[in-house]
């Protein structure tokens, strides 16, 4: 009994050490919150690989990257809430932009491709600005997560922690924000900010309602991924039509469009069927049509020489027929191209055990986990290096850490067990 007190008094003990007074960036008051700033721009930033790496990549044009940031920085900079702001375009077909706590802003290239000026482009990054300024995704994560990070802390004070319970929860909460969904409420909110902070920096806010126009036109025929985070039911069109009527009038100067926005625009759609043959590859990937992938990768990287994706899937499309040697080359290019991608070294490391460079995969695995560190198939790879390399102990906790995170179909799975039996665990 003494016990027990004593440790839900250390838990008492953490919750109130670990809640914040902040400054609530919209009204200005004082607010509690059990996820302050920094520990809301470190979960933020711990996910933004992932979010690369499930969106294809970043896309490669440096100059592209540029503006994306410089329209993100113009709109973020009328934010009342400075936090680590950083703004990436993704290779990803589909129509969505996306945001993550305490300051990442994801657009999707699908998403650009059917915008018509800049202003459209202004209006969506600023509507991500506002989910992040109004503090909608550590809500979430302090209503979801918050006592459970605290007993996670509580369980490390106490001795009870394991590793793997650690990686696992951090798989659990990057899913979360990945597939956040926002409520209505939270959406008005964003959408007021968006509109405000448009204005500020001298866009046309009207961008925002053709871009949602836009969105409502494609729900029946081809739902854009934005609508399945950010319901759009047919009054929030009216009532952000009603606040720019009131609130914000019209000015002589105020930015719809440039030419910067053409040349990025006419720039996507040059490499568009690129990327799509990428998708077409990796519908035949999931088919085990690995010879009909090829051919689309093939010519998807002698239209972009440069596409990152397509090296990527054409390096995993050599490890799936045993050509290791090409999948090695392959994902060194796509890694060149893209340092920020985790699929690109998580097969050069798996090519580089498969060719018996264990010294070699080590290296460039434990500089992956640096990226992502919740994917089973890495922790197997590198427990198999470890293992072949001569160090048992870090061949068991890899491969451990393995079985606790996989999802039983990764096939590798009666490979691991078997090796922990070897290593005298099981």
């Amino acid at each position: 009994m003494v016990r027990k007190l004593g440790i839900f008094s250390l838990f008492l003990l953490f919750l109130v050490l670990s809640c914040a007074t902040v400054q609530d960036p919209l009204t200005g008051k004082p607010t509690f919150t059990l996820l302050p700033p920094e520990q809301e721009i470190a979960i933020g930033k711990k996910v933004i690989p992932q979010a690369i790496n499930e969106n294809n990549g970043l896309y490669p044009d440096e100059e592209v990257q540029n503006y994306i940031r410089k329209i993100g920085y113009k709109v973020a900079s009328k934010s009342p809430r400075q936090v680590d702001y950083q703004f990436f375009l993704v290779n990803s077909k589909e129509v969505n932009a996306f945001a993550l706590p305490g300051g990442p802003v994801f657009v999707n290239r699908g998403l650009v491709l059917i915008l018509d000026n800049e202003s459209e482009l202004a209006g969506v990054i600023a509507h991500e600005v506002g989910h992040i300024t109004a503090r909608h995704h550590a809500k979430f994560l302090e209503k979801t997560y918050g006592i459970n990070i605290l007993l996670n802390i509580l369980a490390i004070a106490t001795s009870n922690s394991q590793y793997q319970e650690v990686v696992m929860q951090l798989a659990q909460v990057s899913a979360g924000l990945l597939q956040l969904k926002y409520s209505r409420d939270q959406e008005n909110e964003a959408d007021a900010l968006g509109v405000r902070f448009t204005y500020e920096a001298g866009y046309d806010p009207r961008g925002l309602i053709s871009t949602f126009e836009k969105f409502k036109s494609m729900e029946k025929v081809n739902a854009p991924k934005w609508l399945l985070t950010h319901p759009l039911p047919e009054d929030r069109i009216k009532n952000v039509s009603i606040l720019i009527e009131t609130k914000y009038p019209d000015k002589l100067l105020l930015k719809k469009d440039s030419e910067e926005f053409k040349i990025v625009k006419q720039k996507l759609l040059k490499t568009n069927e690129s990327f799509q043959l990428v998708e077409d590859a990796k519908e035949n990937i999931k088919n085990k049509n690995f010879s009909a992938a090829l051919s689309n990768l093939n010519k998807a990287i002698s239209l972009f020489p440069n596409n990152n994706a397509a090296y990527t899937y054409r390096a995993l499309v050599y490890y799936s027929l045993k050509d290791y040697q090409k999948a090695y080359l392959d994902s060194v290019k796509a890694y060149n191209l893209d340092k920020n991608y985790f699929l690109p070294r998580l097969i050069l490391g798996a090519s580089l055990v498969k060719m018996n460079q264990y010294k070699e995969a080590i290296i460039v695995l434990e500089d992956a986990k640096k990226l992502i560190d919740t994917n089973p198939d890495l922790y197997y790879f590198l427990g198999v290096a470890y293992q072949e390399y001569g160090d048992k102990n870090l061949a068991i906790e890899n491969l451990k850490t393995a079985l606790n995170l996989t999802d039983g179909k990764r096939g590798w799975e009666s490979d691991a067990k078997l090796r922990l039996r070897s290593l005298g665990y099981i």
